[in-house]
């Protein structure tokens, strides 16, 4: 949390000192103008993300989704774009702070957990029957590359690749209103009221994947866009057990571009 709010501090201060710099305004804006006419831009962006990290395809093991928050996700980012002359492509790179996150509950049946007990008997491993829910809040620092494919003057689209950096990570949850077997689906039967998990700490740092969306300039200044984050690898190490399949942060980001 204390990286969040440094990183977020760090972006007022750059925010206000532009702010200041009123007096300033007319030799920036001839700085704009000659850098447009050599194909770049500059551009600030802000959105919000929905979707969720899961596992594809969804595993037998859990047989439906009863709930689903996909709570407040929120991404800030500036970016360059660099336009070829006399010709409708272009290359786009910057950085974007995120937050991915989400808040699911579902039915399972023999699903695979490690927990510990809330009424402090210890720790539960085995196959699950009963319901879960997980709740995932992770803050990335993302360095995104797109190719650019302008259509006209207001429409273009863009498709690339994204690495992203885990700044703070929470994957924790719960099992309650069923009961566990030992090891496997075949071993001693337990009941449980509730037993909780966190796994916060085992998130992989670094996460990548591929990027596509289309923008609409719908003023001069201001753009509408819509982008689809695929994630290439999970959120946990290929070696961590505690959780026997690959959970992939997949999310769609809605928001506005102000274009200097």
């Amino acid at each position: 949390m204390k990286r969040i709010i440094i990183a977020l501090v760090i972006a007022a201060t750059a925010l206000t000192a532009a702010a200041q710099s009123n007096n300033e305004i007319g030799s920036t804006d001839k700085n704009l103008i000659k850098a447009a006419l050599k194909g770049w831009h500059i551009r600030l962006s802000a959105g919000y993300n929905i979707g969720g990290t899961a596992p594809l395809p969804l595993p037998r093991e859990i047989r439906g989704i009863e709930g689903y928050n996909p709570g407040l996700n929120l991404a800030i980012e500036g970016t360059v774009e660099k336009n070829f002359k006399a010709s409708p492509w272009g290359i786009r790179w910057g950085i974007r702070l995120e937050t991915k996150g989400m808040t699911t509950r579902a039915k399972t049946k023999n699903y695979h957990m490690e927990a510990w007990n809330t009424d402090g008997s210890g720790k539960v491993q085995g196959a699950w029957t009963g319901k879960v829910k997980t709740s995932v809040n992770n803050t990335y620092l993302t360095l995104p590359v797109v190719a650019v494919y302008n259509i006209d003057k207001r429409w273009s689209v863009s498709a690339g690749a994204y690495a992203s950096y885990l700044l703070d990570g929470e994957f924790t949850g719960a099992a309650y209103d069923g009961y566990i077997r030992d090891q496997d689906p075949t071993g001693e039967k337990a009941e449980v009221t509730r037993a909780e998990y966190n796994f916060s700490s085992d998130i992989r740092k670094f996460n990548w994947g591929l990027q596509a969306g289309g923008e609409y300039k719908a003023y001069k200044h201001l753009a509408l866009f819509a982008n689809l984050q695929w994630s290439m690898n999970g959120i946990f190490p290929s070696d961590f057990g505690s959780v026997t399949f690959a959970l992939y942060p997949i999310y769609g980001t809605l928001g506005f571009t102000y274009l200097f």
